[in-house]
């Protein structure tokens, strides 16, 4: 089953979730992709984990930190 998101370029947004920049919406947006394929299903919170991991404000440790607590949800 395909599974769409709101990506907005102009104003920057992924579902609502707001990003500095192109490059970094972009990045993200791929990663979503990327776990959407696989099964993952977005929502606001995880989008914001994925874009702090992108942009550097978060480490790979804490990524899968959370990803164990399952803090995207």
């Amino acid at each position: 089953m395909f599974n769409t998101i709101e990506i907005n370029r102009i104003e920057l947004t992924i579902m609502g979730v707001k990003f500095s920049d192109l490059k970094t919406l972009e990045s993200t947006a791929n990663a979503l992709g990327s776990n959407m394929f696989e099964g993952f299903k977005p929502t606001q919170k995880g989008i914001e984990i994925i874009r702090d991991y992108v942009t550097g404000k978060i480490s790979l440790p804490e990524l899968v930190t959370f990803a164990k607590q399952k803090a995207y949800v």
